[in-house]
């Protein structure tokens, strides 16, 4: 007659362990209460308490039927788990590899033929026509590119003269702005006057030009001016330059 087993079955160490740490928490503070207790010996007591329960937890449990001493560590059973795991994953990905091709095919094959009767049902509206090139415009657009750097080239120096003209104009108007100062208004007038004259009988005549007649005294000032003597005044010239004819009276 078989022994009945009391031990508690579980699946990995890991579950145990990650309980037993819970627990141990919870008996850390099993001893707080005790003041009467040295600290030296309560720290040996909670020690004791310990590893008594994690001792007592490990005989009470069956790792997959094995004891605990015998049954793989925590890591050995991830790394099993893990393998098995990517068995697993082998074995359903060569299967669909196997079998959603063929499922897939017959969807395929029915587009592509729906595709080939939409295709055959396109007609063109508007047919493509091949354009003529006119030689005369292509002899046009060759001709004006081979003259397009000339003419940069000449535009290019018909801004600069016009800069340089417009600088020589504005230089221009600025001298023609300008007010003669006293001194070359002497100097102008020294140049072009007459020789052998002075300004003295100028000014005398000024006075006595007022009561003459308006006529004679614009004779007289156009020729103190322009510095001309008329033949009439001049001796041995008669006026006109011949003599007068006399009177058939």
């Amino acid at each position: 007659m078989e022994t009945e087993e009391f031990r508690v079955p579980v699946a990995t160490k890991k579950q145990v362990t990650e309980l037993v740490d819970k627990y141990k928490d919870i008996l850390k503070t099993a001893l707080d209460g005790q003041t009467d207790v040295p600290e030296d010996t309560r720290r040996v007591l909670l020690q004791e308490l310990l590893m008594n329960f994690e001792a007592a937890v490990q005989d009470n449990v069956l790792v997959n039927g094995k004891p605990w001493e015998e049954a793989p560590d925590a890591e050995e059973d991830e790394s099993a788990d893990l393998e098995s795991l990517l068995d697993d994953t082998i074995v359903e990905t060569t299967r669909r590899r196997r079998t959603y091709p063929r499922q897939i095919l017959p969807h395929v094959v029915h587009s592509l033929k729906a595709e080939r009767k939409l295709m055959g049902l396109y007609e063109q509206a508007v047919r493509p026509q091949e354009v003529a090139r006119d030689p005369d415009q292509e002899n046009i657009m060759t001709d004006l590119s081979a003259a397009a750097p000339e003419m940069v080239k000449q535009a290019i120096q018909v801004i600069k003269s016009i800069s340089t003209l417009q600088k020589q104009a504005e230089g221009l108007c600025e001298i023609l702005n300008m007010k003669p100062s006293h001194t070359s208004l002497e100097i102008h007038r020294e140049v072009f006057s007459c020789t052998g004259q002075s300004d003295a009988p100028t000014l005398a005549t000024g006075t006595a030009a007022e009561n003459r007649q308006p006529i004679g005294l614009a004779v007289e000032e156009a020729v103190a001016s322009e510095c001309y003597v008329p033949l009439a005044k001049r001796p041995g010239h008669p006026v006109g330059g011949a003599e007068p004819e006399p009177s058939t009276f």
